[in-house]
């Protein structure tokens, strides 16, 4: 082999072997897209996975190609310097995203500083090749690099910040807002647009002009100061400040634009590379541009963060993932090497259907961008994603065709080698009708799936067969905000058919259920969907059907003029199955007693509470999901318990002892958590979080006692009597020894159907049909607690109600030590000596402990002496022994 060979060889496998790294996140990112629904905060995970993994890689390595071809001259170190870079950016990117999933702080933490270290090394070598080399046209173009890397460098301190559990609610929105300025803005988007000033022309196969080098010169300095001014802005709280640096940016992408749009109608884009490459600038301006508006009128910056979820998608899979196909697609035949004949066919597989894949992905992103269904965009996104994803399948391809053709120049002359054709020639009719029609099978397919959100059908159940159709609609708007439909009430003539365009401006999952049955299906914050009412002819209402949503005030009521008999109106409403609402035709208490001892296999609650370890600080992570559970025999319930049981795990420790608590929702409604046993700023860390994401909660124990903790999502009795709570025992000063303890947790079950949700209604008239200790009614009669003669017995109780007291009683049994809420109310014997006590009595949200000594072996039973309460599963038995 030839040192020239030798060289080309070494080149093309350099390239190779490092644009496999790209290659692997986004495989990596294929298969959690797939399997996304069963990982906790998938949805960062994905955007992490593409941004910091594949995108950061390939411009790692992208980036200083281009320096090196600029200026002339090879960093410092040569290739050397990149593998230690690239090296360290993948471990530290691994790290970050195995922290947050396994929500490891530490973890997450050494991450992010070797990224961030990594980024300044970047920024440290691109800017002294650049200040070593002798002054070229367009070496200027490095300093975007340099201004990048720098950027990330910032981005990612902010994204450590963000992820420190401390981080409060108002400054997590505010570092937010900065992250995703300047890692998005700044490092990927200074990179592009300094790539493809240069990229572009190349592409089109025009030249490069002076307006190219006009253009770098003006953009730099009002994008970077863009990017400056916006995060700046957003880590001072300041909205306007933000908005004005999103429009500094958009002005710095003007000249940009323009002599990228004269270039192109000088030599228009033919390959999947140039429109690639020109959608993602497109997109890149838009987001911007919507970015700054966005901002500029919200309220407040947290307001802003809320809203810009409907950014994420063309941010997303229009700029960044369009940037990097489009780039690698030109990059990748041209230097790996073999010889013209083998990058044509590398780049002949790559340019496979370039219209037809170009119309699809963006039209489908469009689409979804519309107020369409929910299940029309889910259709949507697996289209485009199954588009963008044949890209690694041609690259593979690519890679194959290059590799056979290089493998026979040794034994035939270049010449008389002849490429095959990639596959057959498409017409650009031909691939845009074919476009178009997937585009509409989808949104079809999504409207079969769902077609009463999509409208369609809906007419078929009105609100009387009595109506006399006028022909005419009423359209109205309602808004689902803070709990509340506006307006709340609606008027429409009789007979008119009503079209209701249904806004959720709210933070949590709403929808709105008529009485006849017609559904907006689940929407999400930021969406809009569009239902069909149909005919009215007699007043009814409509309600948000999430579990307590419709007791927290969202009914929205439609009051119609001259209406017509509302008999089968009613007959509608009275056989619709309000799911969660508490307005069902049959309950789970029909069947208590049916069955009279627990199911097989049944293990009553472990009662016995361990002792304090010598630990200062305690760690714990609370799954919350939707969970069927046997409550009774014979009777199961919907629960939202924390990690699988209600009462949640049980923490105990020591005044001064930190407590640091990860909460994960991977229910299908919002949820939070409030620790009585901390004192602290409810605003950030009792937030609520939806579906999908993660939350950390820390607080001190500073005085001692037994404490609720229960979620704190509106409204509070329905999350309460759904299982959501547990007890925190912080252990008085000189707290005595004992033989035994048990921790018994006293609530309440309003039952609804048979594994369905909770009764509202009953909840709200404080009406149980079950009262139990430890989340199952009479489970210690048939598993009773043990002690022997003459231990002395400590039991911790905790009243969760939501709604009753407690009275704790031991049939046989007296107390020599009270202590409730903090104190002691009698200890050895109290102020006479000979003191004792019949019951500890507990409110809602109480908690106490009472001790004891059995004096002769039998069986004692345990109640609430609010005697119906105990008759309703309150109750239990002590089996004492010699």
């Amino acid at each position: 082999m030839s040192p020239v060979t030798a060289r080309v060889h070494a080149r093309r496998t350099w390239y190779l072997q490092t644009n496999a790294v790209v290659v692997g996140w986004l495989a990596v990112l294929a298969v959690v897209v797939l399997v996304h629904q069963g990982i906790p905060g998938a949805d960062w995970l994905m955007v992490h996975l593409l941004l910091l993994g594949a995108v950061s890689t390939a411009i790692l390595i992208w980036s200083q190609h281009f320096a090196d071809t600029l200026v002339r001259r090879p960093a410092l170190s040569g290739r050397r310097s990149l593998i230690i870079r690239l090296t360290g950016h993948t471990l530290g990117a691994i790290l970050v995203l195995v922290g947050m999933t396994v929500n490891l702080f530490p973890v997450v933490l050494v991450g992010g500083l070797i990224v961030g270290a990594v980024a300044v090394l970047h920024a440290v070598f691109l800017g002294g090749q650049l200040y070593r080399a002798k002054p070229t046209r367009f070496g200027s173009l490095v300093r975007y690099y340099v201004a990048a890397a720098v950027s990330l460098a910032v981005g990612v301190g902010l994204g450590i910040w963000m992820a420190n559990p401390g981080t409060g609610g108002d400054l997590h929105s505010r570092l937010y807002l900065a992250h995703i300025i300047l890692n998005l803005l700044g490092w990927v988007g200074l990179t592009a647009v300094g790539t493809l000033l240069l990229l572009w022309p190349t592409v089109l196969r025009t030249r490069l002009g002076d307006g190219t080098d006009a253009a770098a010169r003006t953009a730099l300095p009002l994008l970077a100061a863009g990017v400056v001014v916006a995060a700046g802005a957003s880590l001072a709280g300041l909205p306007l400040g933000a908005a004005a640096g999103s429009l500094l940016y958009l002005i710095g992408l003007v000249p940009v634009v323009r002599e990228a749009v004269r270039q192109a109608q000088q030599a228009p884009p033919t390959t999947f590379a140039g429109w690639s490459l020109a959608a993602s600038i497109a997109w890149l301006t838009f987001s911007v541009g919507v970015l700054g508006w966005l901002v500029a009128t919200a309220p407040t910056l947290t307001d802003a963060v809320a809203r810009l979820g409907w950014l994420l998608i063309p941010l997303l899979a229009g700029f960044a993932v369009q940037l990097l196909l489009g780039a690698l697609s030109y990059l990748v035949p041209m230097v790996s090497g073999g010889g013209p004949q083998a990058g044509k066919a590398a780049a002949a597989e790559l340019d496979r259907a370039p219209l037809f894949r170009l119309l699809v992905v963006n039209g489908g992103i469009l689409l979804y961008l519309l107020p369409v269904p929910s299940l029309v965009k889910v259709v949507l996104s697996l289209l485009v994603f199954g588009v963008l994803l044949s890209f690694l399948v041609l690259l593979v391809r690519a890679v194959m065709a290059g590799g056979r053709l290089r493998s026979r120049t040794g034994s035939a002359p270049v010449a008389r080698l002849a490429t095959k054709p990639a596959g057959p020639r498409h017409t650009r009719s031909g691939m845009a009708a074919a476009a178009v029609g997937v585009l509409v099978l989808a949104v079809t397919a999504g409207v079969a799936l769902d077609p009463v959100t999509a409208g369609v059908g809906a007419a078929s159940v009105t609100a009387s067969d009595t109506a006399t159709a006028s022909g005419e609609i009423t359209q109205a708007t309602v808004t689902m905000l803070d709990m509340r439909f506006s307006p709340s009430s609606l008027t429409v003539p009789a007979g008119n058919r009503l079209e209701l365009t249904i806004t959720n401006d709210d933070t949590a999952v709403h929808d709105l259920t008529l009485a006849t049955g017609i559904t907006s299906g689940r929407v999400t914050p930021g969406e809009t969907v569009v239902i069909d009412a149909g005919i009215l002819a007699a007043s009814s209402e409509g309600w948000c059907s999430i579990a307590g949503h419709r007791q927290m005030g969202m009914v929205l009521q439609i009051d119609v003029n001259g209406e017509a008999n509302t008999e089968s109106t009613d007959a509608a409403a009275d056989h619709v199955d309000h799911a969660g609402s508490g307005l069902t035709d049959s309950s789970a208490a029909d069947d208590l007693g049916a069955q009279t001892e627990p199911s097989i296999g049944f293990e009553a609650r472990d009662a016995a509470l361990p002792p304090a370890s010598t630990d200062t600080h305690h760690e714990y992570t609370f799954r919350v999901g939707d969970t069927e559970l046997e409550v009774a025999p014979g009777v199961t319930q919907t629960l939202w318990p924390f990690n699988g049981t209600a009462p949640g795990p049980t923490l105990r420790g020591k005044v001064g002892d930190t407590f640091t608590i990860t909460l994960i929702n991977e229910a299908t409604t919002g949820h939070s958590l409030d620790f009585h046993a901390g004192a602290l700023a409810p605003d950030g860390p009792m937030r609520t979080i939806e579906p999908g994401e993660t939350l950390e909660y820390s607080f001190t124990a500073t005085r001692s006692g037994i404490w609720l903790y229960h979620c704190s999502t509106m409204p509070m009795s329905l999350h309460i009597a759904s299982g959501m709570f547990g007890a925190v025992v912080i252990d008085p000063a000189g707290l005595d020894p004992v033989d035994r303890e048990y921790l018994l947790v006293q609530s309440e079950f309003y039952l609804g159907p048979q594994g369905g949700t909770a009764d509202s209604d009953k909840i709200a008239a404080a009406t149980p049909d079950l009262v139990v200790f430890n989340g199952y009614a009479n489970q210690y009669q048939e598993q009773p607690l043990t002690a022997k003669v003459g231990e002395r017995i400590r039991f911790w109780v905790v009243d969760a109600g939501p709604n009753l007291m407690s009275s704790f009683h031991i049939v046989g049994g007296q107390f020599d030590t009270v202590y409730a809420e903090g104190d002691y109310r009698l200890r050895a014997g109290g102020s006479t000596g000979t003191g004792g006590s019949q019951s500890l009595a507990l409110a809602p949200a109480q908690g106490g402990f009472v001790e004891l000594v059995f004096p002769e072996a039998g069986t004692y039973s345990f109640v609430t002496h609010v005697m119906t309460d105990a008759e309703r599963g309150a109750a239990g038995h002590i089996r004492v022994v010699p």
